[in-house]
């Protein structure tokens, strides 16, 4: 399980990188808001803990920024106890909230808690739609009973918008998730593949029934 910690204090990240990989948890660091959204486009953590007062980008907008376009669990991990910024991080979309000093056995406990509840919510490996069968615990299509061959990257826009059928997802939010933040506003990237996976798996490429573009704003995979 990989977790992403965002924080500005050498010394707590090293401890806590310490501590977790101790417990078997991988880790990566990020030192500011900023690098914490860019590292979380680029590794996909499985839970983001975070700091609300960060340079560049506090947490709040850290968490704005990573709701755009992730469900990823996350914990703030913060010095400041009034209830204003706990709301504040909670309905910004954060997932828990834990008070520095903390007990590392409670922090523990906590992680357990959100990969369990990520876990329920990722729901079934498999999303069906017209023929096509994705599986995305073995990272395959087929079509008609047939192996479809995807490139990488097709694999990847497919694989995300499966995790969120019937969603828009953003075009800004594909492009972070497969490009890192480079390539955010080029979505010339993102028509020519759409394209291609639409003469691989469409009934009828020219009018998509199952990826639909949003115009002005990004994709959704419909199932029905």
């Amino acid at each position: 399980m990989k977790v992403l910690i965002a924080d500005d204090d050498p010394q707590l990240v090293r401890a806590l990188r310490i501590t977790l990989a101790a417990h078997g948890y991988e880790v990566v660091a990020a030192p500011d808001g900023a690098a914490a959204i860019a590292l979380a486009a680029k590794e996909h953590p499985d839970v983001v803990m975070l700091d609300l007062g960060m340079p560049r980008l506090d947490g709040v907008q850290v968490i704005h920024a990573l709701r755009g376009w992730t469900s990823i669990p996350i914990i703030v991990v913060s010095g400041r106890a009034g209830s204003a910024d706990k709301v504040e991080a909670l309905d910004a979309g954060a997932d828990d909230y834990v008070t520095k000093p903390f007990q590392i056995d409670e922090l523990l406990a906590r992680l357990r808690a959100l990969s369990r509840r990520a876990a329920e919510a990722s729901g079934s490996p498999v999303v069906r739609f017209a023929d096509v069968v994705v599986d995305l615990a073995a990272k395959s299509v087929t079509r008609d009973g047939e192996r479809v061959h995807l490139t990488p990257t097709e694999w990847r826009i497919l694989e995300f918008l499966a995790r969120h059928p019937g969603s828009l997802v953003t075009r800004q939010a594909l492009l972070k998730d497969i490009w890192g933040t480079e390539q955010v506003t080029d979505t010339g990237y993102l028509r020519l593949y759409l394209s291609q996976l639409r003469k691989k798996l469409e009934p009828d490429p020219g009018h998509p029934a199952h990826l639909l573009t949003e115009a002005g704003m990004g994709y959704r995979l419909v199932l029905d």
